[in-house]
């Protein structure tokens, strides 16, 4: 493991993966492990949620996949508005007790935002692909 592909990145890099490593392990803390409903889930919800907003707008301003594309976009944003049309979900489910629209837009925005969208981080080429393996 390498850091210095990290430390060199653009600020904008360093920012999404300073909100998305934390929100990683907290998410999976918050889904399997957390004790629903209780304060200290309701606390940590809101922590992980700011995580992921954070997450999904630095990623606005990630372009080394396709700078070329419209606006420096390529496919992988599409979990931009993902991410935060799932972060608005699982408030508003919450807000209003509708623990089943509370419980997908989570379950979504961890699968989406982190598992499915995290996991092309580590192709080959990608900056966390060299952090990990050198």
């Amino acid at each position: 493991m390498a850091l210095e592909p990290l430390l060199a990145a653009p600020i904008a890099v360093q920012i999404h993966a300073a909100a998305v490593i934390p929100a990683f392990f907290l998410g999976a803390w918050q889904l399997l492990l957390s004790r629903k409903g209780k304060n200290a889930h309701r606390r940590l919800g809101y922590v992980y949620l700011a995580l992921m907003v954070v997450t999904a707008l630095s990623a606005l301003f990630i372009h080394e996949v396709n700078p070329s594309g419209p606006f420096g976009f390529s496919w992988i944003h599409v979990f931009v508005p993902v991410t935060l049309f799932g972060v608005v979900g699982a408030l508003y489910g919450a807000w209003t007790h509708n623990i089943r629209l509370h419980k997908s837009s989570m379950i979504g925005t961890y699968i989406g935002g982190l598992i499915i969208a995290g996991t092309f981080a580590f192709a080959p080429g990608r900056i966390m692909n060299g952090v990990l393996f050198g």
